[in-house]
């Protein structure tokens, strides 16, 4: 290419340089010469396609071209414009068809739009004419007679239309002048010829284009007068076509031309030769110079290019030359896999996007034409993703179902491209796409509730138990912090009871508990985890405290009061057996911490009393003699069950009389004489109560004595003892205390002073609580 040419003609191009645009479906048009400086602007894509400047950048505005290796134009993203980045040369792109257009494929995402870019490429006569050889040796006999013609080969332009080969002028002589057809170049014999006048000349042949400015190209014919040969060879076709598959393997005999010559001897012997072939097509083909056949010496490659046409020269012997076209068409064989092209992917992605949802362009493009360039698309595995076919070969990657990042957090597609050619031919490629967290599972307790056992009396800061809760989420939506939900246990904040540890979960105890005062309570603890918004669960724990053997028992009756004692009555006639009183007791702890047992640790007469071990009731072993002291004291232990044991003892008076009057000490009571009067009073009801009693035993006696059955104490009943006797709380709502039955008994009591009267009291008691075993 001449550049001081092009550099003289480029105002005028410019000024010719027309942009068409065309907006059909969002493809555009635009018309451009060839040759153009780079960064040169074709147009902007920006204001064609109606594009807000600001939002090519964040929409990755970009160029495709489509089977080719270069990059010609690009974007510029500051102005929208279209500019040339490399050297664009129509003869290279469409060698010598009318029509050079170059496919760009302009693509915009979010959401994904594709334009098809159409650039017209307009021929700039910037090749000038050109033939095959500078210098054209032809011999022509004297004997040509005046008419003859004579082929000369015709220059070769690479432009096109108005800037290829237009016409030819031939140097002024006297023999020769010049015809031209539209398939032939001749030098036609105007006048005989006379080798001994001229036996050589030299011819000036001219090619003119019809470009602006003109191009032209030269070529000297150096004819040698001789006296013969006065026929050239001729071709059996003027064009031969043949059909090549690509790919053919080298030695492959494409095609055979073949020439006659009418004259005889060396004048007729005939041989071939490649007229203006490009160097590239030499490189393919060759030509046997003896029997015409062409054979292919490269790489046929359909991609590369399609068609071929050149020139075959026939020679006689003596330089006698004609010509023929051959066009030789390729055909394309499926020798091009489909490429996948990852355009762009918006990886990770969050697990809660909606199925439909587009996280991927995909692009797939096969080198092959027709069905051979024809391609499907697929996945293959049973991933929640498919392909979704969007403009032309492009596929939107999208989502098909909901994503779980806890049941899946890496997928690996694999997409599969197959065209359908014969054989088809595949290839595929692996898109790896992780699914970003979101806090989407609150935690979860390992259990529905918790139980936790601790003895009373524990030290604070103890341990009771320790809860775990599990959330699958990722990092800080799966971090979990444990607290205790307000509540209250008897009236008290719970948080003045346990403590939970934040990070471990663990629960401990912050004071000491007391089984008597509560026995069990429940807390609510809940587990938050970290994300935003955090997401809680709340799990149940149940405390139950045991009872330790922290508590003596207490006895109930006989209770004493200050220095006084109790004193009971116990008749003469009593038999064995009898029932005489009994011992209540309650002890505070539960279970085998309360079971109490009574035991006569210190009697005056050891043999004559005996105590329930488990009842506390205090029997006579045997009949009251008249030996027996009137006055009977007994030392009763009552222990509980607990390790270790602990135990409470009493005392227990009992007077062997049948009447009153009897007992010692009311027959030396001396009076004062202020209380004379009252005392006298005193004695009168006791007597009148004791003969009132005596009669009543009696009584009793007979109807036993009747009934021949051993006479029983009017006694032998059950102690009632005074609600005044248990303490405020022995009143045991879940029955598990120790005070159980109820009992009756007519106690005889004295407060054993000299200073007061004697006193009779018939007292009934229900008692709430006895001790854990039964009577």
């Amino acid at each position: 290419m001449g550049n001081k040419g092009f550099s003289a003609l480029w105002p005028i191009f410019c000024l010719a340089f027309f942009v068409t645009l065309r907006l059909s479906r969002g493809d555009l048009s635009y018309s451009i010469p060839e040759e153009m400086k780079r960064e040169s602007v074709i147009g902007n894509v920006a204001k064609d396609l109606g594009v807000d400047l600001r939002t090519l950048a964040s929409r990755q505005a970009r160029v495709d071209f489509e089977g080719s290796r270069k990059r010609y134009c690009d974007i510029k993203m500051n102005t929208g414009d279209l500019i040339t980045l490399e050297r664009i040369d129509r003869e290279s792109l469409c060698g010598k068809k009318p029509s050079c257009v170059l496919k760009v494929d302009l693509v915009l995402e979010n959401p994904l739009e594709l334009h098809r870019v159409s650039l017209h490429i307009q021929d700039v006569n910037d090749n000038s004419p050109k033939f095959k050889k500078s210098l054209i040796e032809m011999e022509i006999r004297e004997s040509a007679e005046k008419g003859n013609r004579f082929s000369i080969e015709e220059a070769h332009d690479a432009d096109i239309g108005q800037n290829a080969v237009q016409r030819y002028t031939l140097e002024k002589n006297d023999n020769f002048i010049l015809s031209v057809t539209s398939n032939k170049v001749e030098l036609v014999l105007e006048n005989k010829l006379d080798r001994e006048k001229q036996k050589e000349m030299n011819l000036l042949l001219t090619a003119l284009d019809g470009g602006s400015p003109q191009r032209s190209g030269t070529v000297v014919i150096h004819v040698t007068v001789l006296d013969a040969n006065d026929n050239a060879p001729v071709f059996s076709q003027a064009i031969y076509k043949a059909s090549l598959p690509e790919n053919s393997p080298p030695d492959t005999i494409v095609i055979t031309v073949s020439a006659t010559d009418a004259d005889e001897g060396l004048n007729g012997d005939v041989t071939y030769d490649f007229g203006h072939v490009s160097d590239d097509d030499l490189n393919l083909f060759t030509i046997d110079p003896k029997s015409g056949e062409i054979r292919v010496t490269g790489v046929i490659d359909f991609e590369e290019s399609s068609s071929f046409e050149m020139r075959v020269e026939a020679k006689d012997g003596l330089g006698l030359t004609s010509y023929c076209k051959v066009i030789i068409d390729v055909t394309d064989i499926n020798d091009n896999a489909p490429v996948i092209y990852l355009k762009s992917l918006n990886n990770p992605i969050p697990e809660n996007v909606s199925p439909g949802t587009e996280v991927g362009i995909i692009n797939v493009q096969d080198r092959d034409s027709d069905n051979n360039r024809q391609v499907r698309c697929s996945i293959q595995q049973n991933v929640p993703f498919k392909l979704v076919p969007s403009i032309k070969n492009y596929y939107s990657l999208v989502t098909t179902g909901q994503l779980d990042r806890e049941l899946v957090s890496d997928y690996n597609i694999t997409i599969s491209a197959t065209d359908e050619g014969s054989p088809p031919l595949s290839s595929s490629k692996t898109v790896q796409l992780s699914v970003a967290d979101i806090n989407d599972n609150p935690p979860v307790f390992e259990e529905q509730s918790y139980s936790a056992y601790v003895s009373e009396n524990n030290k604070p800061g103890s341990t009771l138990c320790s809860v775990t809760a599990r959330d699958p989420d990722w990092r800080q939506n799966g971090t979990v912090i444990y607290s205790l939900l307000p509540g209250e246990v008897n009236g008290a904040p719970v948080s003045s009871y346990l403590s939970v540890n934040g990070d471990t979960g663990v629960i401990h105890a912050v004071r000491s508990f007391d089984y008597e005062q509560f026995r069990s309570f429940k807390v609510q603890v809940m587990a938050r985890d970290n994300g935003s918004p955090p997401l809680s669960s709340n799990v149940t724990v149940s405390v139950f405290i045991s009872d330790v053997n922290d508590n003596s028992p207490q006895i109930l009756y006989p209770a004493p009061e200050g220095n006084s004692f109790m004193t009971e009555l116990v008749p003469k006639a009593a038999h064995g057996g009898s029932l005489v009183s009994k011992v209540i007791a309650v002890d505070s702890d539960s279970g085998q911490n309360a079971w109490l047992s009574y035991h006569i640790v210190k009697s005056t007469d050891p043999g004559l009393f005996t105590i329930g071990v488990h009842s506390g009731e205090i029997r006579t072993q045997r009949d009251i003699s008249e030996s027996d002291s009137m006055k009977q004291n007994l030392i009763v232990s009552v222990k509980d069950n607990g390790q270790p044991s602990l135990s409470a003892t009493c005392s227990m008076y009992l007077l062997i009389s049948d009447n009153l009057a009897e007992v010692p000490e009311l027959k030396d009571i001396s009076y004062d004489d202020k209380n004379s009067k009252l005392t006298s009073y005193l004695i009168i009801a006791l007597v009148s109560v004791s003969t009132f009693f005596l009669t009543f035993i009696i009584i009793i006696l007979g109807v036993r004595f009747c009934r021949r059955r051993k006479p029983r104490l009017l006694f032998d009943g059950a102690v009632a003892i005074p609600s005044a006797y248990l303490p405020p709380n022995y009143a045991d709502v879940d029955g598990t205390g120790t005070l159980r039955s109820t009992y009756n008994y007519d106690a005889y009591l004295t407060t054993g002073s000299r200073t007061s009267d004697f006193k009779f009291v018939h007292i009934t008691v229900t008692c709430a609580n006895i001790a854990a075993f039964p009577f």
